[in-house]
């Protein structure tokens, strides 16, 4: 009988432990989930953007005055420059409605956006032909409503320097936009 009674002990204690593993596991892991980057595949100003969300005193800023500043740091470092920013339909007047860098959008449907694997889906612009394709920057102003992020993906013979157009769904609508006074910052140098 002490032996049974002991065996039933044993079995209980088991089941005890079963039961409060069980609730452990279901309960889920509430530890802090860790995002690692392999910063040796991605482009250079990339990695310097990384670096500098982590720990901002190591990176410097360039703050550009015209787009030789711009062109000479672009590629290696953060960099902010004050430019104007005009828009554009896919309809205007010279416009094909695909843009001019790879992949070659048909924007004529009134798509305005595209979708970056790393950004997300951001917004078309057209810019000076030293500034590569697939350049990615942050664009702030006071007139703008929010911030806004863009994707070199076109050019213009009127786009020059530190000016850029952005892309609209139609001629019309970009009209009442005018020209707008805003900082722009590159976040990737090109594909």
């Amino acid at each position: 009988m002490k032996n049974m009674l002991c065996m039933i002990r044993n079995q209980l204690l088991v089941i005890v432990i079963l039961v409060v593993m069980f609730f452990i596991i279901i309960s889920g892991n509430k530890s802090k989930e860790i995002v690692t980057y392999n910063v040796s595949s991605i482009n250079s100003i990339q990695a310097v953007h990384l670096v500098s969300k982590y720990n901002p005193e190591t990176v410097e800023t360039i703050y550009a005055n015209n787009i030789s500043e711009v062109l000479s740091y672009g590629s290696t470092n953060p960099v902010v420059f004050n430019g104007t920013m005009t828009a554009y339909g896919p309809d205007c007047v010279g416009c094909t409605g695909i843009v001019a860098c790879p992949p070659r959008n048909n924007v004529r449907n009134g798509n305005i956006y595209f979708d970056d694997n790393v950004y997300g889906q951001v917004r078309i612009v057209a810019a000076d032909n030293n500034i590569p394709c697939g350049t990615i920057i942050k664009v702030t102003g006071s007139s703008l409503d929010s911030e806004m992020t863009v994707i070199v993906l076109d050019r213009g013979g009127a786009i020059k320097g530190t000016l850029m157009d952005l892309l609209m769904p139609n001629e019309r609508v970009s009209n009442p936009f005018g020209r707008q006074y805003v900082t722009y910052e590159i976040i990737r140098w090109g594909w």
